[in-house]
């Protein structure tokens, strides 16, 4: 399971230099002139994990595989996008593809680089992205809920639908439809005011590790659990260098994590997601489920197969294998246990799963 994350936001506040960066490549053309973007770029980035180096060395494995992120430079979007303005409606469809929207904030000042509004004022450029999601769900759920389409959709859908509809209309938080369901039944309503979100506010150098008046301004509303300071110039620098030079320039800024770390980060957070390993001879691989995820769910992550057949897991915690030295060890000294159908898979599980064919 790889998920799937938009950067989102007003022309020029720095996404397709931050994908450059998340990427480590120059696929995403970065220019400074609104709408550089058409087509949206795809980047799929391995997820850094110290756990599988280690059980790499334990396992004394042929091959190391990560799981993976795939991040999605977006057109910029500006006001009146839900009615076709700027590139309109074309990119509004390509946002609801995605698991999860990264909203890029400018916060930085430069007479460099154009602004499409007249001053920087980040709580306003990401209040005009929402307002557009939010106008174009409400076009959608109209369409939808119409006399000769609403009889295709199921009793679960029709009702987030419903209750969505209420809550535009009335000026409602859209966020008790998190608490009612999940988010893999919120995701199939393609609906993009609910999509889990992340807020990057993008700096220059020496706003970095304090911020400034703009983030300021912007975590007082909106709050820091899902906010991040992150500074696309300096990220895209950063992954120019090599390994010594990046962890010396690193510390020289007082940049504790790479801007993709700390997004990966919250993506797993917001999206809640973790993971589960394989590991033996031949590979050990990193595996992202969600959380509360059943043994044969996750094994179907492997094959679908594994899935239709399970008949148990045998299971390691992290911390155990890695005390005992691997499956041997952890099976001898009582760390291996056999699970069945209602086991939740934990974080940091090594499994190897036993099933008919």
């Amino acid at each position: 399971m790889s998920f799937k994350c938009g950067i989102v936001g007003l022309p020029n506040v720095g996404k397709s230099t931050l994908f450059n960066a998340l990427t480590n490549s120059s696929k995403a053309q970065a220019e400074n002139f609104p709408f550089c973007t058409i087509d949206p770029n795809i980047g799929v980035v391995p997820v850094p994990d110290d756990r599988l180096d280690q059980l790499v060395k334990i396992s004394n494995s042929k091959k190391k595989i990560n799981t993976t992120i795939s991040f999605v430079d977006i057109a910029g979007l500006v006001k009146g996008a839900s009615k076709g303005e700027g590139l309109g409606n074309k990119f509004l469809s390509h946002i609801r593809e995605v698991d999860s929207i990264i909203h890029m904030i400018r916060c930085f000042d430069s007479e460099d680089i154009q602004n499409v509004n007249p001053n920087v004022n980040p709580i306003r450029d990401l209040e005009i992205i929402e307002t557009e999601m939010m106008l174009a769900d409400l076009e959608s759920i109209q369409k939808r809920l119409d006399k000769k389409n609403k009889k295709n959709i199921d009793k679960e859908q029709l009702k987030i639908l419903e209750i969505a509809l209420d809550c535009i209309n009335n000026n409602k938080n859209l966020k008790i439809l998190t608490e009612q369901f999940n988010n893999k039944i919120l995701n199939q309503s393609a609906l993009l005011s609910i999509k889990p979100k992340i807020y990057v506010c993008n700096v220059d150098e020496k706003s970095i590790q304090n911020g400034n008046k703009y983030t300021k301004d912007f975590i007082n509303k909106f709050g820091d659990k899902n906010t991040l300071i992150v500074s696309a110039e300096i990220e895209n620098q950063i992954n120019q260098l090599e390994n010594d030079e990046k962890i010396n320039y690193m510390k020289m800024i007082g940049l504790k994590e790479t801007g993709l770390s700390m997004l990966i980060q919250k993506g797993y957070n917001v999206l809640e997601l973790e993971t589960f390993f394989t590991s033996g001879p031949e590979e050990t691989r990193a595996w992202t489920i969600q959380k509360n995820c059943l043994a044969p769910k996750a094994a179907g992550e492997i094959h679908t197969d594994f899935e239709k057949g399970f008949i148990r897991a045998e299971t390691i915690a992290y911390d155990d294998f890695i005390k005992n030295q691997g499956w041997l060890n952890s099976k001898t000294n009582g760390k291996m246990r056999l699970e069945g159908k209602d086991y939740i898979v934990k974080d940091g599980d090594i499994l190897n799963f036993r099933f008919n064919t």
